[in-house]
């Protein structure tokens, strides 16, 4: 703990000053893992569209998973122990939900779209290199369901395939947060789509990079479709962004 006449280092999120935040953030990481893992054990999880990952080597670098921040939870249980390394914030949130994760064989890149995206892109392409890379996003702030263009930045900087990826359980409860998470019931049925990969020319220019943020935003939506059709869900309009 720092004294009285100590100064905070540069760039320490405003959090880690108080001892009652950090206590909090150990509380809900410790309770929070076990909880999920007891809670996701009871899911049965389908997938469609997993033809479309043999675009890519599984489970090795050159992959980018790309998802909507409200369904962090289906994929963080299906994608676990796998390596992926995620973006997370340097917020409060940000901070137990790296721990948790951390707890599902996932590693972290510190940062958002928001205070120091830039750091964390930079982090992923190190790290893309050698371990496959996932982003929500839409995150961490919203707009919901909208694409951000730090996916598309990095396909193309590193040459790697994004691989879009969704997921709907039948039963759930839905959040009040600005993402709407989803989080499936005891003993639910999730299924989790994988749309066609999306490539980025290494030398993609400006309209290049927003063609595939497009195409993104198209890989997800057809996912949530093809997720919907699997549980027999009424079809709903959806806006490409």
């Amino acid at each position: 703990m720092s004294g009285a006449g100590e100064r905070d280092p540069p760039g320490r999120p405003e959090w880690r000053r108080s001892w009652r935040k950090r206590a909090q953030v150990a509380l809900i990481a410790g309770a929070g893992a076990p909880l999920l893992r007891l809670l996701a054990r009871t899911w049965r999880i389908e997938t469609v569209g997993a033809e479309h990952l043999a675009a890519v080597a599984p489970g090795a670098a050159g992959t980018i998973y790309a998802l909507w921040h409200g369904r962090i939870l289906h994929c963080m249980w299906y994608w676990r122990d796998r390596g992926i390394v995620v973006v997370t914030s340097e917020n409060f949130d940000g901070e137990w939900i790296a721990r948790i994760i951390g707890r599902f064989g996932f590693g972290t890149a510190r940062g958002s779209s928001s205070r120091g995206g830039a750091k964390a892109l930079r982090e992923l392409l190190r790290i893309g290199r050698r371990s496959p890379v996932a982003f929500t996003v839409d995150g961490p702030r919203g707009p919901r369901e909208v694409v951000q263009p730090g996916v598309a930045w990095l396909a193309c900087a590193t040459g790697h395939a994004v691989v879009c990826v969704h997921a709907e359980a039948d039963r759930a409860w839905t959040l009040r947060s600005w993402d709407r998470t989803q989080i499936p019931k005891p003993f639910s049925r999730v299924v989790m789509a994988i749309s066609p990969v999306v490539q980025v020319a290494p030398d993609a220019g400006p309209e290049a990079l927003e063609a595939a943020r497009i195409a993104v935003a198209a890989a997800l939506a057809d996912a949530a479709r093809a997720c919907r059709r699997a549980l027999g869900q009424e079809e709903r309009h959806d806006h490409l962004q």
